[in-house]
């Protein structure tokens, strides 16, 4: 796994598999539904979504977590557990999407459900603190300090040193964030591999997403535009490595598996990380799904399906 191949064919319209154009679809119905969807304040979505009012089904609630607080650096952190029923095999570090501004562990439970039930491993998902309330750098120091906690407790209550961290859009910027931080400020690398799926990871906003427009196929670039405003209303610039990880010294990080479908507003900044990250000398190993929407394997279909089975085989080799 130390090369990127993709194919102009990936990007061809006949490569779009009837489920994936049918779900697509169903996207934009839902959100176009929503009168004003980018003047709703953050908190107020939030709370819909976790009373399942939001554009998408709440899913159903885990059996296998548990929630704990661990200390962190601005108070208290909530972390959901997912526990296998055997020893874990391993542990994967989640951090959901949502803008750095909305969604929850608890919003995560069919995937992370599923991570633990076709992979032996446990899932750790956080619950960082949000903006505009908590805006930079609250949510990564939230993430960093989770990451420290699981590494320095992993064998003890795990039973088990094999960590891999990731997230999806927001969550995986903050996880190659985290990296970093842990390299630089740490001296330490403890995780084996990461799971970047569809990550905004440059927030002076790539070409994809400046030219995307309007279409409301999960996110638009109204919609990224607002949450980057957000996220850094307490400070912090676009040009800062620590916000945006494309720029940040990528060197001796772990092995990573990206994911992206091409009908994401973010698919520049995908594209553009992982040659990144191999630029650096890490491994790496892309996955492009044709006509994928942002965060695609957090929906029925078959790319969802293919993607996920690969993401599977990822932890499982490591």
């Amino acid at each position: 796994m130390d090369r990127i191949t993709i194919s102009g064919a990936d990007f061809a319209a006949d490569a779009v598999a009837a489920d994936t154009r049918m779900v697509n679809q169903a996207v934009i119905r839902a959100l176009s539904a929503i009168a004003n969807r980018s003047a709703i304040p953050p908190a107020i979505m939030r709370q819909a979504r976790l009373e399942g009012r939001g554009p998408f089904p709440l899913p159903p609630e885990s059996r296998r977590a548990r929630e704990e607080m661990i200390e962190g650096p601005h108070g208290p952190i909530l972390l959901r557990i997912y526990w296998p029923e055997e020893a874990p095999k391993g542990v994967y570090l989640h951090f959901h999407g949502g803008g750095w501004c909305i969604g929850s562990p608890r919003e995560n439970d069919s995937g992370n459900d599923r991570i633990v039930a076709r992979t032996g491993y446990a899932v750790v998902s956080v619950r960082y603190r949000l903006a505009p309330e908590h805006p930079y750098p609250q949510g990564p120091d939230d993430c960093e300090a989770a990451a420290l906690w699981l590494a320095k407790v992993a064998q003890e209550r795990f039973g088990t040193d094999r960590l891999v961290i990731g997230g999806e859009s927001a969550g995986a910027c903050l996880a190659a964030a985290v990296l970093v931080r842990l390299r630089d400020r740490h001296g330490v690398s403890p995780f084996r591999g990461a799971l970047l799926t569809a990550g905004c990871f440059d927030l002076r906003l790539t070409p994809s997403v400046r030219r995307w427009g309007e279409t409301p196929l999960v996110l638009n670039t109204r919609d990224i535009e607002n949450f980057v405003a957000h996220y850094l209303a307490g400070g912090g610039g676009v040009e800062d490595p620590d916000v945006s990880p494309l720029l940040a010294d990528l060197s001796g990080l772990p092995p990573a598996l990206f994911a992206v479908g091409t009908q994401d507003p973010l698919l520049d900044d995908t594209l553009f990380m992982s040659a990144r990250w191999l630029a650096a000398g890490n491994a790496a190993e892309l996955i492009v799904a044709p006509g994928g929407a942002h965060v695609f394997n957090r929906f029925p279909g078959s790319a969802a399906d293919a993607a996920n089975a690969r993401a599977d085989a990822f932890l499982d080799g490591l």
